[in-house]
């Protein structure tokens, strides 16, 4: 990704992690919290740390997305990579190029002698996991959350 849309992707990036964030159910401080910190740690001088990799996804020479992979965050043999993010414009979705966009990144991983690639896909993003699993992604781990004063709204 060129330098300049570099800079507009981790503006629009971070906004749209502590968006998914709040929708996942975290207060909007904890959200904006977690999205700067996450910043901060992989692109601590608006650059990507080594070995992680920002690209733009294109259709007829224009950017319609972009894509970030890295080596995974919990598991650095070398071997495991992350999907870290792949967001696609809204115009441009249902189109095939987030399917593109995650083929390019297996065979990218691929090159990097990566051997698995994972990703986080938020619960409300039905979507994205449709997309995932007809790509042969697997469910390894599942978090579950309960509003507990809903939950009392709800007894009463």
């Amino acid at each position: 990704m060129p330098e300049g849309r570099l800079e507009e992707w981790l503006t629009l990036a971070l906004e749209h992690y502590v968006e998914s964030r709040e929708q996942a159910g975290d207060s909007h401080q904890q959200a904006r919290a977690r999205a700067e910190r996450s910043m901060a740690t992989y692109f601590p001088d608006g650059h990507p740390l080594e070995g992680h990799f920002v690209y733009d996804v294109e259709a007829d020479g224009r950017p319609v997305g972009a894509l970030w992979i890295g080596p995974h965050p919990q598991v650095p043999d070398g071997k495991s990579w992350w999907v870290y993010d792949i967001a696609i414009d809204e115009e441009h979705r249902r189109k095939g190029y987030g399917r593109a966009a995650m083929l390019l990144a297996e065979d990218e991983v691929r090159k990097l002698g990566g051997t698995n690639l994972g990703l986080n896909v938020f619960g409300f993003n039905s979507e994205a996991r449709r997309l995932y699993e007809s790509l042969g992604f697997e469910t390894v781990s599942l978090q579950l959350r309960k509003d507990l004063q809903g939950a009392e709204a709800e007894q009463d």
